[in-house]
């Protein structure tokens, strides 16, 4: 019966993947948060400075690897220091939270599909 792992190229894409799951739920958390205090008619304060400075180094992270998701990541920095209202602005930043995920959920299939490598076992295992 033969088994599937990744090779090391294919280790490494996911643990990015991996860790930039984490940070953008950090940042979705940060949306909701904004989102919150404009439902509750309170100034939104420093939190959209908050998100640019989580997202910026996700950003970076994901350049080398993933330049597609990393402009995304580089549209969602831009829409957080637009001027505007901020319903607007947590509007916007909801989707590209929601894009920026689909595409790291879809990122990660494909790296499973393209780095698996069949192991072999012997009968007597």
């Amino acid at each position: 019966m033969a088994g599937v792992k990744l090779d090391g190229a294919g280790t490494q894409k996911l643990k990015t993947i991996e860790e930039a799951l984490l940070t953008l739920q950090k940042i979705h958390g940060l949306v909701e948060r904004m989102a919150l205090e404009l439902k509750n008619q309170r100034p939104v304060g420093v939190l959209p400075s908050q998100i640019k400075r989580t997202a910026t180094p996700l950003q970076g992270q994901l350049k080398g690897q993933f330049g597609m998701i990393a402009d995304q990541m580089s549209a969602m920095i831009l829409a957080t220091g637009r001027s505007g209202g901020d319903a607007l602005k947590v509007r916007a930043l909801r989707e590209y939270v929601g894009q920026v995920r689909t595409a790291l959920e879809m990122a990660a299939s494909k790296v499973k599909e393209k780095h698996a490598v069949a192991i072999e076992t012997s009968p007597g295992d």
